[in-house]
């Protein structure tokens, strides 16, 4: 218990903490994207095996389970370009693996850390996706406003990119991100 608090009350930045202190905050990034991934996996194979015949109907009019092999970006842009989207998601993940490990282990920078691990698991479910079928499952259709078709992960980079947004702007201020300049 003693190791698991210090973590959260520490100034210090993750990577400069002793492993014995860093292993159980390191080890809760994995578990909560893989448990975001997972739920990425499981909607989209019920879209597979579910929704290729029929669409299913939430509420007329309005959303519908709507399946949708997206060979491109968002809105499906870009199609049949794999490969560069496999180095981009590879280069940010990578970039946000570093960025997660200097962030300091406050409390006060858990949502920040939440927020990178939830931008994480949407570009990794993608990323599976476009590995494995050189395409993106999509099913979710806000039939209303004609809102194009998506899937799980892209909620995951949206709501990530808005908490973002959020904790640069409104959260944290240039003071709170000084340890990036000590290191």
């Amino acid at each position: 218990y003693e190791i698991y608090k210090s973590d959260w009350s520490s100034d210090v930045c993750s990577s400069d903490l002793p492993r014995r202190q860093r292993r159980g905050q390191i080890h809760h990034a994995p578990a909560a994207g893989g448990l975001l991934i997972f739920g990425d996996r499981i909607t989209k194979n019920f879209a597979i095996t579910s929704l290729r015949q029929d669409d299913i109907t939430i509420i007329p009019g309005v959303f519908t389970l709507h399946y949708l092999e997206n060979p491109g970006a968002a809105w499906g842009i870009f199609p049949n370009a794999i490969w560069f989207f496999a180095i981009i998601t590879i280069v940010v993940l990578g970039a946000m693996i570093y960025f997660y490990s200097r962030i300091p282990v406050q409390k006060k920078f858990l949502l920040l850390r939440f927020t990178i691990i939830l931008l994480a698991a949407g570009a990794i479910g993608n990323f599976i996706d476009r590995m494995m079928w050189h395409y993106v499952v999509d099913f979710l259709y806000i039939k209303a406003i004609n809102f194009p078709v998506f899937n799980v992960a892209d909620c995951y980079v949206c709501v990530a990119a808005v908490l973002l947004i959020y904790c640069l702007l409104f959260r944290y201020k240039e003071e709170d991100f000084l340890w990036k300049k000590k290191n």
